[in-house]
């Protein structure tokens, strides 16, 4: 059985699925049939790990190319997108607000996913639909404390101008962490081997998943959703959205107000009475000083649970991003600055802040 969320996209106009999603129970026979015999993926793909700055030879700039119909790659992100805003009102409501403010060209820095790292179900299962269209892997990211680690992955270049707006503007960057679960304890362990036992080849399926808004194993019982949250929040948010698009980011240095620094634009959303992370502080900015970050704390919904309890669990939220102008480059012309002129790649510091957007205290914070 799937858990499958109710949506409604009418406001997205490149989602590819009518209004609400509600499928008779011979659609999820159909889903299932993938499922249940399927290959062992390629689960050790050779990749080539490459700088945070796109490398430049004479002013060419270096990159990949799309690859298959753009049209349907944007349809698909067009739907994980609907999915994200109908479960997150925060969101929604901030990209309206930004919208009324600053015209309708808000543009996506990257959109993140969260996994678990145990029998093909990381990283790797989410990006192989990026990496068949031309995203690049780059490069790794460590979390220690969180037991985590990620990569980002690049967007390959489009025939189209990619002027528009959202994800039918430049394709964003791809940001996947993965929980190393053989770094929890045994009890934990058995709880997320046992779901994504039950999700067989799901992982193979993972942008499909995250596409309908559905998870790829059972829905958990509310004992184990706690035991998880005891030990990782993040594996407990795992459990309960699975694939889900944990959170979009916006470009603000795209902006055409001033609302493109990232300072105006936390305080014009705080002045709508929006609650921003705190961890860390309200502003993230990584030690080279020029990726600058912020985030609101996640929306909660409530969830169902396979023992018939019913919680309210931590959802998604929207981050901000402004990226500055490299050193090297600092005597363009504004008008001729170009996204690869600009900082690229991650920064371990921020996220790991950003992940807190989900954590116990962020969300006990928005509800005082």
């Amino acid at each position: 059985m799937f858990c499958v969320y109710s949506s409604s996209s009418s406001s997205i106009k490149s989602s590819i699925f009518p209004k609400s999603i509600s499928f008779p129970s011979s659609h999820f026979n159909n889903f299932k049939n993938p499922f249940l015999n399927c290959k062992t993926p390629m689960e050790n793909q050779s990749f080539s790990v490459l700088s945070a700055s796109k490398a430049q030879n004479g002013g060419v700039i270096q990159d990949s190319s799309f690859q298959g119909s753009e049209s349907f790659f944007r349809s698909v992100l067009g739907n994980m997108e609907a999915i994200y805003l109908n479960k997150n009102p925060t969101a929604k409501a901030i990209l309206e607000l930004v919208r009324s403010a600053d015209g309708d060209q808000i543009c996506y820095d990257h959109f993140a996913f969260r996994t678990f790292g145990v029998n093909g179900h990381g990283i790797d299962s989410m990006s192989k639909f990026f990496l068949d269209f031309g995203y690049e892997r780059r490069e790794e990211l460590r979390f220690p404390a969180k037991k985590l680690k990620a990569f980002w992955f690049s967007p390959p270049k489009v025939s189209t101008s990619s002027r528009g707006s959202g994800v039918n503007g430049p394709l964003p960057r791809i940001f996947i962490s993965e929980l190393l679960v053989d770094q929890l304890s045994p009890e934990a362990q058995e709880i997320i081997k046992k779901y994504t036992n039950i999700s067989h080849c799901g992982k193979e399926y993972a942008a499909l998943a995250s596409a309908f808004g559905i998870l790829t194993w059972e829905k958990p019982s509310y004992s184990e959703f706690q035991q998880l949250a005891r030990e990782s929040e993040y594996a407990a948010w795992t459990l309960v959205n699975g694939y889900a698009l944990n959170h979009v980011t916006i470009s603000t240095h795209r902006l055409a107000s001033n609302l493109r620094s990232i300072g105006n634009l936390n305080q014009f959303i705080e002045e709508n009475g929006f609650n921003l992370n705190s961890e860390g502080g309200i502003l993230k900015v990584s030690p080279d000083g020029l990726l600058l970050q912020s985030s609101t704390v996640a929306d909660s919904t409530s969830f169902e649970f396979s023992d018939g309890t019913t919680e309210a669990v931590p959802c998604s939220y929207i981050e901000f991003a402004e990226r500055l102008v490299l050193p090297q480059y600092k005597d363009l012309p504004t008008e001729k600055v170009e996204e690869f002129h600009r900082r690229d790649g991650f920064e371990v510091g921020n996220a790991d802040k950003i992940f807190e957007s989900t954590s116990k205290d962020q969300l006990t914070r928005r509800a005082a």
